[in-house]
């Protein structure tokens, strides 16, 4: 093995590294270190990756990297993800992900292996997201997406405030907290924030002179906290688990989504932890009653723009390309018309309406990922986060809290088949895609 071989196999390694650290899935990362590899000439590397680790060795190399989970940067994968076919194209020895040999008509030069190491190091440093873009994302997020859960126009308005707040203890608190302390925290200050914002309404609408406004302007705690909490939603190692059990990585897939339900249960206990303090100061818990759906924000021509809203303001918080921010909005917006079609049938369908809607975003993803020559992580992450069952997690910790644990059963089991429902539409629509690639590259 050549000193500029030993070296391709480092900066392979180092672009898992970049990869894994800012929300790849598992077969993602493989693929790219093979195809750098290969690229120089390095037949017989052997890359074995986890969720937070790396094991590389060839014939006299090996290297085993830990690597902490941090926040998401979609842009880093994007770039990666580009930089490795720009290798492979350029180089004649490289393969295609399948092992057949790739015309190389249109291949340039060569890469040196300095100037890819250059390029690694300029997308590993490169700044990520400002933190007014992100603060501004969450914001427009949870205000869209409390209108999503069934809140009125004035619910979003306050939510959109809240969400000023709470994205802003995100940026600057919470991002240097343990991701477990950090999302109760988040939990916490979130549903805070909103019972506060009720109360602060009811004390200035009891002393106002125009009562008919009182009942339209009154807002519902529920659909805003709902709204809120969904920020806080570990949409990426969900995603990435029920990905890379599709791709049999039973080990990642299974870590990753422990991590992301262990995230679920932070948020559940800061809301709970939420309703509690508010309990000590007001003499007792709160009594909501039923969930409600406000009937102006109810009709599609809100709901739809919402969705399209609020998804492109989680795309602004997971990092994803601003270029792409459109096309994550309509991929959120499929999946969430296809939902409202079928929900409305009644609550006996939403199970189904679930799985439908987040195949229609998975198909849609895998679609944009061809069209536009972008990872499909960048458009099913930020498309599939109006159906996570945010409402089954406030509810869940409400009801427990309260001590209705007969309806937090009930709710918890069926923000669990929501959740199934949804793991399964991703698992059907990957191995599709999968099938027809196959059958492509078999005819072509």
């Amino acid at each position: 093995m050549t000193a500029d071989q030993e070296q391709a196999l480092q900066l392979a390694t180092e672009a898992g590294h970049i990869l894994l650290e800012n929300g790849a899935e598992i077969s993602r990362v493989e693929e790219t270190m093979k195809r750098i590899a290969a690229a120089y000439g390095v037949e017989d590397e052997s890359f074995f990756v986890l969720s937070n680790g790396i094991i590389a060795t060839g014939q006299h190399y090996a290297r085993a990297e830990f690597i902490p989970i941090k926040g998401t940067q979609l842009s880093r994968v994007v770039e990666v993800n580009q930089l490795s076919r720009e290798v492979e194209r350029r180089h004649p020895a490289g393969m295609a992900q399948d092992g057949v040999s790739v015309s190389r008509r249109d291949a340039g030069a060569p890469m040196p292996v300095p100037e890819l190491a250059s390029r690694l190091q300029a997308i590993r440093t490169a700044p990520g997201k400002p933190a007014w873009e992100i603060i501004l994302g969450i914001a427009l997020g949870v205000s869209a997406f409390s209108i999503l859960f069934g809140g009125s126009l004035t619910d979003a308005a306050a939510t959109l405030a809240c969400g000023l707040l709470l994205g802003t203890f995100m940026a600057y608190v919470s991002s240097h907290l343990s991701r477990l302390i950090g999302n109760v925290a988040g939990g916490l200050v979130g549903g805070l924030l909103c019972i506060l914002a009720v109360h602060l309404a009811t004390q200035l609408l009891s002393h106002s002179a125009t009562q008919p406004l009182i009942h339209s302007a009154t807002l519902h705690l529920p659909n805003m906290i709902i709204g809120t909490i969904i920020a806080l939603v570990p949409g990426v190692p969900f995603t990435n688990g029920i990905r890379d059990l599709a791709n049999e990585d039973y080990i990642a897939g299974t870590t990753r989504l422990t991590d992301a339900f262990l995230a679920f249960l932070c948020i559940a206990l800061g809301v709970a932890l939420a309703f509690i303090v508010e309990g000590l100061f007001a003499g007792g818990i709160m009594q909501l009653g039923a969930p409600v759906k406000d009937p102006l924000a109810s009709a599609w021509y809100i709901q739809l723009p919402a969705a399209f809203i609020g998804t492109i303001g989680f795309s602004a918080l997971f990092g994803a390309p601003r270029r792409y921010y459109l096309d994550c909005g309509l991929a959120g917006t499929a999946g969430w018309a296809v939902y409202l079609l079928l929900a409305s049938a009644g609550p006996t369908h939403v199970v189904g309406a679930a799985f439908l809607g987040a195949l229609a975003v998975a198909l849609m993803a895998h679609l944009l990922a061809v069209t536009r020559r972008c990872p499909v992580t960048v458009f099913l992450i930020c498309g599939i986060i109006p159906l996570v069952p945010g409402g089954g997690i406030f509810w869940t910790a409400y009801y427990i809290v309260t001590n209705q644990l007969r309806l937090a059963a009930t709710t918890g089991f069926t923000a669990l088949k929501v959740t199934i429902a949804i793991a399964g539409a991703i698992i059907l629509a990957a191995a599709l895609a999968s099938r027809l690639q196959r059958k492509h590259i078999k005819n072509r």
